[in-house]
């Protein structure tokens, strides 16, 4: 615990060093030159570390949690649209992975624009979903979702496809001689093989999630969400509202991941393997 408490301790502490010099560079000028003015600005262009975190603290445990002024509120908003757009995503990503291994025709058509679809910038595919589902009456939850999928799936395509490919030739040969069907096949052989490529998957999709839950809150006009209020903040030049928001959006992606990792302990003690 030590060895690595220590390197991680240490890059932190530089980072703050380096983030307080920025602070009082960036803020020189608004504060007339004075060093201790830059740390206190009512909005800095950049906030210092101990600004975000007492905003942070006035938004979470000096609010009430159905505030619409509590980051409580606005994360657990965002958290429903990370959490259903994941789902999906996932859903979607082990269908496609599962296709493009036993389907050789479709692995060629497919991945291709599987690749292709995320070349396409987000904020520019976001609008066009919200007013396709706002066109036919769906508004609310689900465009938020589909955006947070579209993020979402593709780690997971990419990785458990190359986890389902992993076993080796003579294993398929084996399996193949007992006249094992493609599903028994996935079952005993090719599923397992995959299962150390999944959660590595799930970790970057859980944290995609989370930015296309928030990128989508941006052109929907919410009300709610931590994309609204990195909305607002920028509207009204509230950097610390930002930041602030930018922090809690950090907590909930790291807190999905966190959970992605427990889940991933369970699943390797319960198949008999060390952590």
């Amino acid at each position: 615990m030590r060895s690595r408490a220590l390197p991680i301790a240490t890059a932190l502490l530089l980072v703050l060093a380096l983030w307080y010099v920025a602070a009082a560079a960036l803020n020189w000028t608004q504060a007339n030159g004075d060093l201790l003015g830059t740390m206190s600005l009512a909005k800095p262009l950049l906030p210092a570390p101990h600004q975000i975190a007492i905003e942070f603290w006035n938004s979470t445990a000096g609010q009430r949690i159905d505030s619409k002024r509590s980051l409580v509120f606005h994360a657990a908003v965002t958290a429903s649209s990370t959490l259903v757009g994941f789902a999906l995503g996932v859903a979607i990503g082990l269908l496609l992975a599962i296709v493009l291994v036993h389907v050789r025709v479709l692995d060629r058509a497919l991945l291709p624009w599987i690749v292709a679809s995320q070349t396409v910038p987000i904020l520019a595919i976001a609008p066009m979903i919200v007013v396709v589902f706002g066109a036919l009456g769906l508004t609310g939850l689900l465009p938020k979702a589909v955006i947070a999928a579209y993020l979402s799936f593709f780690p997971v395509v990419i990785g458990v496809a190359k986890g389902l490919r992993a076993p080796d030739q003579l294993q398929l040969d084996l399996l193949h001689t007992y006249d094992a069907s493609r599903r028994r096949v996935l079952a005993v052989l090719r599923w397992p093989a995959a299962m150390r490529f999944l959660f590595p998957s799930l970790k970057v999709a859980i944290a995609a999630s989370t930015v296309g839950a928030i990128v989508a809150e941006l052109p929907t006009g919410a009300e709610s969400g931590l994309g609204a209020r990195l909305l607002a903040g920028s509207y009204y030049g509230q950097t610390l509202q930002i930041w602030a928001a930018l922090a809690m959006a950090s907590l909930l992606a790291a807190s999905g991941v966190g959970v992605v990792v427990l889940c991933e302990r369970l699943v390797i003690r319960a198949r008999g393997g060390r952590l």
